[in-house]
């Protein structure tokens, strides 16, 4: 393109195509990259090593077994049987972490899908912990990669400095480290839809490459979850307005909505094939009827009857009576305002501000402009299909906002006045050092307007506190301090307290009378206690903390 052209001096710098050939004074643009890449390889790091130490000590959390269990029936049998309510792609990343274990596989059990991660972690002659942290090595290779996404988004929409910060933001966030070090589905899907929004801005000037990469992604995504469902249209339109950004017509724009949309689908039977080549199909749990438009949309879907069957099991599970936690208070069925209510608690200080001047920088700034529909329209409608959801269980529904608000955030920078970049550092250094005092206890994070990680289970329960993570470092705690103690538990989690040596009874199948010695109860069983339970509380006392998650009573 000519330099003089009306549409490269409209254009935004963010976009401007990079010629091909060296430019004078590469080797001092190269010079000064320096430090931003040192930044990015420290920040990255960190962030490595936060979720390493995390998955080497966390006993696995409620979801995990189902997955890995599901994993190794992927890897080793080839076959579509458990936990079709989530498609195969994460798990499929899972398995090869799993597949590099080695684990004993027992191809002759028939039990439902939680039995099932049981017994491959607790009954098949396998160490839960050895096999745990192999099953976890790829989400958190995957989340160090989205880091990368962040970084690039961010500076390809306002420079290195916001890149950077941007990064920064990502790197320290709690809720990420927390999933991201998990053998979970959150953040692989998440990432999937932040990286098919940011090949989407790219495809605006180079639309035959990154149109099609972004379809790629999206297929990503929906192969992971299908809570993902609602980003489909969108990432269709970004490529369009993309396309038309380009200066071509509508025709080829709705062309590359097409390609998005078949490139998707093209994913996600990749996927299905890759487990099973033949697509052999039978469910081991009863599938729901879905009547209604509901229904009539999920025939509509192009994919196989496997993701059709899981879209109907997710339905099923929205209509089971769920019970919420929020502020101290129980409730049956969920609240419209809890999720945004979870991300106050759950968010640094220093990043909520910061998401906020970015959101507004995006919109406001005649630059950036152009990108705001790319890094805000596919949070708000994830998040507008969130909110509505049956299960009020934690902010892992929600983790794509932290990846696409830690992009807004960074264009903060792009603001040119000292004492708003000088702000914006002093609200990530803000953030990093609320994130590096949670170590290593990042699920049960709360800022400090909240009282911290030892006061979230006042606020909130299940995923954002006690996930059942804690119970090998319950096991160390009572052989340390209460040796020959009677242990009356009541544990919320998919560990196994026997493998862990912790001999213990569950209290409330005793008489009250029965009931001395030390009552041991996962926190976010203890915040929805009614009956037998609440009466054994009642007339015992704190004595000991566990993680943030486990409190340990005196009766």
């Amino acid at each position: 393109m000519h330099s003089g052209s009306m549409r490269d001096l409209l254009a935004p710098a963010a976009v401007r195509p990079v010629p091909a050939a060296p430019r004078p004074g590469a080797a001092r643009w190269s010079g000064r990259r320096w430090p931003v890449r040192l930044l990015v390889a420290v920040l990255l790091a960190q962030m490595a090593g936060a979720m390493l130490t995390t998955a080497v000590r966390q006993t696995p959390t409620i979801d995990e077994p189902v997955y890995v269990g599901a994993a190794a029936e992927y890897v080793h049998e080839h076959r579509l049987r458990h936990n079709p309510e989530h498609p195969p792609l994460g798990k499929l990343l899972i398995g090869a972490g799993v597949a590099l274990a080695e684990p004993h596989v027992d191809r002759d059990f028939a039990g439902d899908q939680g039995r099932l991660g049981r017994h491959l972690l607790y009954e098949s002659g396998n160490d839960p912990w050895h096999l745990m942290v192999w099953a976890r090595l790829p989400v958190i290779a995957l989340t160090l990669l989205f880091g990368l996404v962040v970084f690039s988004f961010a500076r390809d929409l306002a420079g290195r400095a916001a890149g950077s910060a941007a990064l920064a933001l990502y790197c320290f966030s709690p809720d990420v480290i927390a999933h991201g070090s998990l053998a979970t589905l959150d953040v692989p899907a998440a990432g999937f839809v932040l990286t098919s929004a940011w090949l989407a801005w790219r495809a605006r000037r180079r639309p035959r490459w990154y149109v099609p990469l972004a379809g790629v992604a999206l297929g990503a995504a929906l192969a992971t979850r299908m809570s993902t469902l609602p980003a489909v249209p969108v990432v269709m339109a970004l490529a369009a307005l993309s396309v038309v950004a380009g200066g071509r017509r509508a025709v080829r724009a709705m062309a590359g909505a097409g390609v998005v949309a078949l490139a998707a689908i093209a994913v996600v039977w990749a996927v299905y094939l890759a487990v099973d080549p033949r697509l052999r199909w039978a469910p081991e749990q009863q599938v729901p009827v879905v009547h209604g438009l509901r229904g009539l949309l999920v025939r509509l879907l192009p994919f196989p009857e496997a993701y059709r069957d899981g879209v109907r099991l997710q339905f099923g599970l929205e209509n089971r009576p769920w019970q919420g936690f929020l502020f101290g208070r129980v409730y049956d069925g969920s609240l419209w305002y809890y999720l945004p209510a979870a991300l106050l608690v759950k968010t640094p200080l220093g990043a909520i501000a910061l998401w906020a001047g970015g959101v507004v920088a995006v919109v406001a700034s005649r630059r950036l402009r152009p990108a705001a529909p790319y890094v805000l329209a596919a949070p708000a409608v994830l998040f507008a299909a969130a909110v509505p959801g049956a299960r009020d269980l934690g902010v892992r529904y929600v983790v794509f906002v932290p990846l696409f608000l830690a992009v807004a955030a960074g264009c903060v920078t792009a603001v040119r006045r000292r004492w708003v970049v000088a702000g914006a550092a002093v609200l990530v250094a803000f953030a990093a050092v609320s994130s590096v005092r949670a170590y290593p206890f990042y699920l049960p994070y709360s800022n400090e307007a909240f009282g911290g990680p030892g006061r979230t289970r006042e606020w909130l329960h299940d995923s954002n506190v006690d996930w059942g993570q804690d119970l090998g470092r319950l096991a160390d705690r009572l052989r340390e301090r209460y040796a020959g103690e009677r242990v009356w538990l009541v544990y919320k989690g998919s560990g196994v307290p026997e493998f862990y040596g912790i001999e213990s009874t569950d209290p409330r199948r005793a008489p009250l009378a029965a009931v001395r010695g030390l009552v041991v109860v996962s926190d976010s069983a203890a915040a929805k206690a009614t009956g037998r339970l609440a009466e054994l509380l009642g007339g015992s006392r704190p004595v000991d903390r566990v993680g943030h998650s486990i409190t340990i009573y005196r009766r």
